[in-house]
């Protein structure tokens, strides 16, 4: 019965269009027209019109261009409050949205930012980059368009095509592992900025976490318990992390008057594995160290296992210091792991904050953001 009261009501709209029109759409009355409430599905999502300006300074009682002054917040336009009130409850009522497609056109900006990644989409510690930049974005009116690459030549290529024709405002790249990226020619045709990666000419500008700093303040909180022999277990070696990383090391422990040149340095991959390998190993030594910085939060995991294995109180006896800050464990594990905290977040923030200023014009090629030492239970004075 329900349906055939659908059809027939169909049928009398087509057949006395005007008329009905007139009576259905009472805009200060009914403003439901734009989401009819039907018995059935409707046949075709489209046929529920989109509410514009007119429809809403109709509602109102005022024009479509102070409908626009009041949702723009036109500069210099005096709208009396009374106005401005009645122009939002007709807003609200129809449900009216900007359009943001011919806001485009007038303004030529898409309110969009391109991210691409190479796996930072599916490494959880570095999403908190893309998480800094939405925070911005949002805060902005705009929103992320998000591409993972999977370090994939051909994608990253068709991604940077694919984010220009889309007429995105301006582009954000970023490594989940800082290092040198080699990228088409076709990057840089949008305003640009690299996050935590860079490249070889330095030919776009670029974000990095100052790594030789970060190294210099990891060894300086064992520095500053009293340690003076400090073994390094570094991460993959070759690595633009690893290498900044024992630079600041090794330059810190210069500038306490400490030979780096004494200090027991190991090789590891940055896995929970090498950090338990490579501490076997300095345990097994007769002159054993007094404290261990690992290359990353993994490998001082690792490292602790080990030591609690082989019956070594943290930090009574072995004083302990992570990398990142990225690893909830850190915390959560008794004692917990003071570490050196990479600025992934903020480094996203600040990429984005950009954008919506000067964009990428007038940067220096390479900007550095510093690393903030997280003191824990790990750390004790050495043992007399």
């Amino acid at each position: 019965m329900a349906r055939l009261f659908d059809l027939a009501f169909v049928i009398l709209l087509l057949t006395k269009p005007h008329r009905q029109y007139q009576k259905l759409n009472r805009y200060k009355h009914d403003s439901t027209r734009y989401a009819p409430v039907m018995s059935g599905r409707p046949k075709d999502l489209r046929e529920i019109r989109r509410p514009t300006m007119v429809d809403v300074g109709r509602l109102a009682g005022v024009s479509a261009t102070t409908v626009s002054f009041v949702i723009n917040a036109s500069p210099g336009e005096v709208i009396r409050p009374e106005t401005r009130r009645r122009v939002l409850a007709a807003v609200d009522e129809l449900g009216y949205r900007p359009n943001r497609a011919a806001q485009g056109l007038r303004t030529r900006r898409t309110a969009t930012i391109g991210f691409i990644t190479d796996e930072v989409a599916v490494e959880s510690y570095v999403g908190q980059i893309i998480a800094g930049a939405h925070d911005v974005a949002w805060r902005h009116g705009s929103v992320l368009l998000v591409i993972n690459t999977m370090r994939s030549r051909a994608v990253t290529r068709a991604a940077l095509d694919t984010l220009a024709d889309r007429q995105v405002d301006s582009i954000i790249y970023a490594a989940a592992g800082t290092r040198r990226v080699t990228l088409p020619p076709s990057a840089g045709r949008v305003p640009t900025i690299l996050v935590n990666c860079f490249t070889a000419n330095d030919s776009l500008p670029c974000l990095l976490p100052d790594e030789v700093e970060g190294g210099r303040k990891a060894v300086r909180i064992l520095i500053a318990a009293g340690h003076t022999r400090i073994a390094y277990l570094t991460g993959t070696p070759g690595a633009w992390a690893t290498c900044a990383r024992l630079r600041g090391y090794r330059e810190e422990l210069r500038q306490a008057g400490i030979d780096a040149s004494d200090q027991i340095v190991r090789a590891g991959n940055y896995q929970a594995d090498s950090g338990y390998e490579l501490t076997l190993e300095l345990l097994a030594k007769v002159h054993r160290p007094t404290a261990i910085l690992c290359g990353n939060d993994r490998m001082a995991l690792g490292s602790l296992m080990a030591l609690r294995e082989k019956g070594v109180d943290v930090p009574g006896e072995m004083s302990l210091v992570g990398y990142d800050d990225q690893d909830a464990l850190v915390t959560h594990i008794s004692p917990s792991i003071s570490t050196v905290r990479l600025p992934f977040y903020d480094m996203g923030r600040w990429a984005a904050e950009r954008m919506f200023g000067l964009g990428a014009q007038g940067l220096a090629p390479r900007t550095y953001m510093a690393c903030i030492p997280v003191l824990r239970e790990s750390v004790a004075a050495p043992r007399s």
